[in-house]
């Protein structure tokens, strides 16, 4: 049966007074006057109207019927006596003369007040997901994400971008996260593998002959959740160029993602205008303290090695110093204590201060051990009255992130040093092509394996024969970065199988291991491969900034919680033995199911 409606709930106006209408929607409240004489809230995808039924007989009717049932109103519209202005149909109201309904709603009670749903927690969000979508603030964003999909589309075909699509079901790599694996039937003891990303796809399609690849991709890893990281999956705007270079791809999303935050931005009038700013990784850590500096921040990193490693304090005593001075500091000593609490939690190191008080006086923190050295203190930080200094010690490294952690507080804490209501974006570019890794201890990849050293196969060939350390070779490298998120990684592709050998080699992985475990990619390029680039801004992320959401899952449809659970559908789940019996696959013990 198809239900038929003359007009939607944000439609009528002043001028459709007098006519008769046909009205469906969620019957959303009703605020009762007397026992003939009643107000309703009628909403559906497009906003609201106010049903005003006026006999003892229609009242009843209505209050029959529970809330977030679907109903079919007919009526006839009049003036409003008492007009709202806060919605569009504000000037008018619905008497009704026939109420129907459509799809009842067999409870009383909702898990939640749907206008309010975002005040509830969000594991019973998740739950009632269905519900929490009628909600018209939860539903804006997922209007915005059609929108700005849509537009991601138009921005890339108008670029004489292909928008191709690729498998799904591939094969296991190693790209950097888990990979979600899934048994097959046929070839029982072999597995598929859902792609971290589409990357030898991509890169594949470029040896193929095709000049510009764009897809809408989805992508999966098994990793844990962040606010800005839903686990499981994710969207990204996967874009590849062949005979490109890194000012080609750069140029290409510059063109992309300017008009798409002055269109869609919640701080449109305020976007960075290309070309964006470019910081050496080695510049942004030293400034920063990380690859993803928030620039809407005005402080810096600044070296105190050489003037408070000796001070006698153990913790500074042959380490390297790093220091955020924050003029016109005005925080109190509960939101010093708490700031450096926050920051060991994050970090699992600790961090030291001091003030220069308005009398040029060392006090607080460590200033007992800084005293002694004021002057000289006071010179090299460029300190004036009234400044606080954060300390960080240990590994450059260390000192580095720890202390950029703190910038990144600070800024939080004093609101005079953080511009926050515009987009602060910037590509990070020269990331080091290996690292030693933190569980390994061994040479790895730091960033994209398939990257492109700078200096080619001379420098692999160097670095191999110990002429230059690996650790100082640097990539064809690329992030994007929006308020201090990373928002898009890419790369100039290593196409030649000659450097692709080399540079897996320094990691320890032969030839014929390189051949085994990217066979197609390597037997791809050895067929003449075109120069090619790529990069893959994320979706998901990209929505969140638009919005000024502070979490991802507010952007998506239907996410899963932070364990990786889709609660609503109830998964991950057991499946029956005979599905298992079907995959040649035995497990030993089935746990209880986790509440």
């Amino acid at each position: 049966m198809t239900q038929s409606r003359t007009h939607n709930c944000n439609q009528l106006r002043i001028e459709n007074v007098g006519e008769k209408v046909t009205l469906v929607g969620w019957y959303e409240n009703i605020r009762r006057v007397s026992k003939n004489l009643g107000f309703v809230v009628l909403r559906d995808f497009y906003g609201t109207t106010q049903i005003v039924p006026e006999t003892e007989e229609m009242m009843e009717k209505f209050l029959s019927i529970n809330c977030e049932s679907t109903i079919l109103v007919e009526g006839e519209v009049r003036e409003r006596s008492n007009k709202n202005n806060k919605i569009d149909t504000g000037d008018i109201e619905v008497v009704p003369t026939k109420v129907e309904v459509l799809g009842k709603c067999i409870y009383n009670e909702l898990p939640f007040e749907i206008n309010r749903s975002k005040e509830s927690d969000e594991n019973t969000r998740l739950k009632y997901r269905f519900l929490d979508l009628r909600n018209p603030e939860v539903k804006k964003n997922m209007v915005l994400r059609s929108k700005v999909v849509a537009e991601l589309r138009r921005l890339m075909t108008e670029q004489d971008f292909l928008e191709m699509t690729t498998p799904i079901l591939t094969a296991s790599s190693p790209e950097g996260a888990r990979d979600y694996i899934v048994p097959s039937r046929k070839f029982p003891g072999k597995f598929y593998a859902l792609p971290q990303a589409p990357q030898q796809f991509k890169q594949i399609l470029m040896t193929s002959g095709f000049d510009r690849y764009f897809q809408v991709a989805p992508c999966f890893r098994d990793e844990d959740a962040r606010g800005d990281r839903t686990p499981g999956e994710f969207y990204q705007l996967d874009m590849e160029m062949a005979f490109a270079s890194q000012d080609d791809v750069l140029g290409v999303l510059e063109n992309v993602i300017v008009p798409v935050f002055e269109k869609f931005g919640l701080y449109k009038d305020r976007v960075s205008q290309a070309p964006f700013k470019r910081i050496p990784f080695l510049e942004a850590m030293e400034r920063y303290g990380t690859d993803k500096p928030d620039l809407r921040i005005d402080l810096e990193l600044a070296d105190a090695t050489d003037v408070l490693s000796d001070i006698g304090f153990d913790p500074f005593t042959g380490k390297k110093i790093k220091a955020v001075v924050v003029p016109d500091f005005t925080a109190t000593r509960k939101q010093i204590d708490k700031l450096i609490a926050d920051v060991e939690v994050q970090t699992a190191q600790k961090t030291y201060w001091f003030r220069l008080d308005e009398n040029s006086e060392i006090v607080g923190g460590i200033a007992k051990f800084v005293q002694p050295v004021k002057d000289k203190v006071i010179e090299a930080l460029g300190l004036k009255p009234n400044c606080f200094v954060g300390i960080a010690a240990g590994t450059l490294g260390v000192a580095q992130k720890t202390a950029g952690v703190m910038r990144s507080k600070l800024g939080i804490l004093c609101p005079e040093h953080m511009d926050k209501e515009q987009y602060q974006i910037c590509w990070i570019v020269d990331f080091p092509m290996y690292e030693i890794g933190e569980e390994s201890g061994k040479l790895e990849f730091c960033h994209n394996p398939f990257s492109m050293p700078n200096g080619g196969l001379d420098i692999l060939e160097k670095a191999e024969k110990g002429e230059v350390d690996p650790l100082s070779i640097t990539a064809f490298q690329y992030d994007l970065v929006i308020n201090g998120y990373e928002s898009a990684s890419g790369a100039v592709r290593n196409h030649d199988p000659e450097i692709m050998v080399k540079a897996f080699n320094l990691v320890g992985l032969g030839e014929e291991e390189v051949k085994s475990k990217f066979p197609a990619m390597y037997n791809a390029f050895c067929y003449g491969a075109p120069p090619h680039a790529g990069a893959a801004p994320g979706v998901d992320r990209m929505i969140m900034l638009l919005t000024g959401e502070e979490s991802i899952r507010e952007v998506i449809t239907f996410p899963m919680n932070k364990n990786a659970q889709d609660i609503m559908m109830g998964a991950p789940s057991y499946v029956e033995d005979k599905q298992l019996n079907e995959l040649k696959i035995s497990i030993p013990e089935k746990e209880e199911k986790e509440d």
